[in-house]
């Protein structure tokens, strides 16, 4: 029988447990999530494994990323089924705290990041997001203080910022991008995915297919803006509601004009039903 990891609610608690983990000098790995936890999280956590001696993983829905229209009520919570995989994985410590645990009364101070934050993607349809995301991870970078801390490359954009702040505020973390983990259809694991209706889910594959199918005639060479708007329009007539399509630098996110602008990355987001999707690709 797997051995449930440790689980703590609190900061100082937290800092105790942390201590421990580290007696002989081990090295921490962090995988912070919002649980409702898929294989996708698995390969994070498998990854943290192999770069540090003891791994922490957070579970924590962070309302400050959500928008008062968006699911923070109704997000997936599954917190058996989390643990049940995490002790599977044979993780150290859970850190599971409450919203006013990392945010009591008072709390007043936010991180503004900018950079790859501000490149007009996520950020132009969910302008609250990345100060939300910027600022929790910068609390469970120093909460936990962590030598690795391990993102999963669905979220590019997320990586780009949390990669920047890491650097930009000297906190002593480095960022590891963990490989996109899909469906065998090619649909990107997320824990959004059980919103999907039998029909939707049957068509969200075609977001990765298209995806493919536009980067192959990027690399045989045909023009980057009509490659992208022929791209676009595919999506739009399989029932997607497209927010956007865009070849990116894979660093800056700045926008590019030929492959040889590279290394570039490909960003989708885009509707299906209720259920939004994103996902990238290399180019």
């Amino acid at each position: 029988m797997p051995r449930n990891p440790a689980v703590v609610r609190t900061v100082p608690a937290l800092r105790r447990a942390v201590d421990a983990l580290r007696a002989k000098k081990a090295s921490i790995a962090l995988v912070p999530t919002m649980g409702a936890l898929h294989d996708g999280h698995v390969s994070l956590v498998r990854l943290a494994k192999r770069r540090a001696k003891r791994v922490v993983v957070s579970i924590f829905v962070n309302p400050t990323q959500f928008a008062p229209t968006e699911d923070f009520g109704s997000y997936p919570r599954t917190w058996k089924a989390d643990v049940a995989k995490l002790a599977a994985e044979d993780v150290d410590l859970i850190w599971h705290p409450e919203v006013k645990a990392m945010y009591p009364e008072g709390f007043a101070t936010r991180i503004v990041p900018e950079g790859p934050a501000t490149a007009a993607l996520e950020d132009r349809f969910r302008p609250h997001f990345f100060g939300g995301v910027a600022t929790v991870v910068g609390k469970l970078f120093t909460q936990v203080r962590p030598d690795v801390a391990i993102f999963g490359e669905k979220d590019f954009q997320q990586l780009r910022v949390v990669s920047q702040m890491a650097a930009d505020l000297d906190l002593g973390v480095k960022v590891i991008g963990s490989k996109t983990v899909r469906e065998r259809d090619g649909l990107a694991m997320s824990s959004r995915n059980v919103y999907l209706s039998p029909e939707e889910r049957r068509v969200a594959p075609e977001l990765h297919r298209v995806m493919k199918e536009t980067a192959a005639r990027l690399r045989a060479g045909e023009d980057v803006a009509a490659t992208m708007a022929t791209g676009a329009a595919i999506i739009t007539q399989a029932g997607f509601t497209l927010d956007y399509l865009e070849v990116r630098h894979a660093r800056t996110l700045a926008p590019v004009a030929s492959l040889q602008d590279g290394p570039l990355r490909m960003l989708v987001a885009a509707r299906l039903g209720t259920t939004r999707l994103i996902d990238n690709i290399a180019v």
